[in-house]
C-alpha cells in the first residue's frame, strides 16, 4: 500500500550577521521583525556573530547572546541589548548582565559563562566563517547563498531579501 505524505517544506534560512554593539544592527531589527511577520515560520532567521574590532564589547556581547539562546530568550536578549548599544560602549559588561536580569534570565549564569568562555568556540566559528564568506561589515545577510551587505547602506535591503525569499519559497 502506497501512502503519500506531504512533508512540510523546510524554512528558508536567513543568516543575520550582526555585531551586538553596532547601531546599524539595531536599525536593522525593524527589517528582521518585518521579515518574520511576513514569512512566519517559513523563514528561519539565524543570528550569526561578527564582532567588529572597533567595538570592544562586541565579542563579550556575542557570548552573552549565545547564553541567552541557551536560556531560551536569544532574540529578545539580542533586541534588548542592541537597543542599548551606546550604553554598552560606555559601561561594558555590566550592561550584558543588566539586560539578562531585565528579561528574567539567570544573570549569575551569564557572568559564569563570560568567565568560563563556554560560548567562545561558537563566536569564533561564526567570525571565521564570516571572514571566509567575505563579511566585512554589519549587518550582513546571507539567504539562498547570496550575501547582502548592509554595512554601507541598508537602503532596499529588505526588498532584496523578500525577492530572494519569495523565489526560494515559490511564492
Amino acid at each position: 500500500m502506497n501512502e503519500s505524505t506531504t512533508a512540510p517544506a523546510s524554512p528558508v534560512v536567513l543568516e543575520a550577521w550582526f555585531d551586538l554593539q553596532c547601531p546599524d544592527c539595531f536599525q536593522a531589527l525593524d527589517d528582521v521583525r518585518a521579515l518574520r511577520d511576513k514569512y512566519g515560520d517559513r523563514l528561519d532567521v539565524q543570528l550569526r556573530h561578527f564582532p567588529l574590532a572597533k567595538h570592544k564589547h562586541a565579542y563579550a556581547a556575542a557570548q552573552a547572546a549565545e547564553e541567552a539562546f541557551e536560556q531560551g530568550k536569544g532574540w529578545p536578549y539580542t533586541e534588548a541589548l542592541l537597543a542599548r548599544t551606546a550604553e554598552l560602549g560606555e559601561r561594558g559588561e555590566p550592561v550584558l548582565l543588566e539586560v539578562a536580569a531585565g528579561l528574567g534570565l539567570d544573570a549569575e549564569e551569564f557572568d559564569t559563562a563570560l568567565i568560563d568562555g563556554r560560548h567562545l568556540l561558537t563566536v569564533d566559528a561564526d567570525e571565521a566563517e564570516g571572514k571566509a564568506i567575505k563579511v566585512t561589515g554589519t549587518p550582513t545577510y546571507v539567504i539562498g547563498g547570496e550575501r547582502l551587505d548592509g554595512g554601507q547602506s541598508q537602503e532596499g535591503l529588505r526588498e532584496r531579501i523578500e525577492t530572494i525569499a519569495d523565489r526560494l519559497l515559490g511564492a
